[in-house]
């Protein structure tokens, strides 16, 4: 086990089979510390970009977990399971006429999906009812009714369509990007039930996260010990910068409201990152009533647990 004194973001392809939270445990073991968390979980099915948070960089979870996704996916048609993916029981199963699915029927499902603007979320997920996730309620038998949650659809495109009668069974394979907290497994369920049969998600990999692609992914678990995308780096790709003034990074360290005199140029945006002398990270901030004032502040170094 190494102790790496550094924070930063490492991006991971999580290979299928672990939760999240195993890929979150093992770099923990990996990086000598207990502060590692993730932005944005992938089920166990699932394999790609996962963006592990390293030290200080726990702090930007809330702004990296925002970021949309993109996905590639695999739907299978003809059986539906409890979960909406391939690991969950079998809930209704059919044996689909050949041809299926008809290419304008599909194309018509598709682009319902791309105007979508509230989903549902499937009962085994990680949502919240009166203090208790849904999926244990769901385990335990319990009737699960989740209000719809708004979300956006940025592209969807059909990649391959494999009809029933064919080699292999009916299924479609999709290139997707979507907003915090679509649920993939939720596609697969409501375009089963716009063109009338069971489906689940057969197949899931995560091609992006926010800025991060899987072309810049290493993979898990790593040969030796695993190089950091730096504090600062990682928190000027999700929110604009700019830099402080001498007295400037003195009152943010502080939590004392700026003005835009502290700041060499003003920032843009409503939250921004503030950067200080040799543009370490030193706040985030927004605007606000009275002047610029400090959401989340950082230290200049992290030290880990003995």
């Amino acid at each position: 086990m190494v102790r790496v004194s550094a924070s930063g973001v490492l991006v991971v392809d999580k290979p299928s089979g672990p939760t999240s939270h195993d890929i979150v445990a093992q770099a923990r073991r990996i990086l000598g510390t207990r502060a590692v968390g993730h932005a944005g979980t992938l089920d166990p099915m699932a394999s790609g970009v996962l963006v592990l948070l390293v030290g200080e960089a726990t702090k930007l979870t809330n702004y990296l977990a925002l970021d949309d996704k993109e996905y590639q996916a695999t739907i299978a048609f003809g059986r539906s399971t409890e979960t909406c993916d391939a690991e969950g029981a079998t809930t209704d199963e059919r044996t689909l006429p050949d041809g299926f699915p008809a290419s304008a029927a599909l194309e018509a499902v598709l682009d319902a999906e791309r105007r979508r603007t509230e989903q549902v979320p499937p009962a085994f997920s990680a949502v919240s009812i009166g203090g208790q996730r849904a999926h244990r309620l769901a385990r335990r038998g319990e009737a699960v009714l989740l209000p719809p949650r708004p979300v956006a659809v940025r592209a969807l495109t059909l990649l391959e369509c494999r009809c029933h009668g064919s080699e292999g069974p009916a299924s479609a394979t999709l290139g997707l990007a979507v907003t915090k907290g679509y649920y993939v497994r939720s596609l697969a369920r409501d375009i089963g039930e716009r063109l009338g049969v069971p489906a689940h998600l057969s197949c899931l990999r995560r091609t992006a996260s926010g800025p991060y692609r899987l072309d810049r992914a290493s993979r898990w678990p790593p040969d030796g010990v695993p190089q950091l995308l730096s504090l600062e780096a990682a928190a000027c790709t999700a929110l604009p910068s700019a830099e402080l003034t001498k007295a400037g990074e003195a009152l943010a360290r502080a939590g004392s409201t700026l003005s835009a005199s502290h700041f060499e140029s003003p920032p843009s945006g409503d939250l921004s990152v503030w950067l200080g002398a040799g543009l370490r990270l030193v706040a985030i901030g927004r605007l606000a009533e009275g002047g610029y004032r400090v959401v989340r502040g950082f230290r200049g170094d992290f030290p880990h647990e003995k």
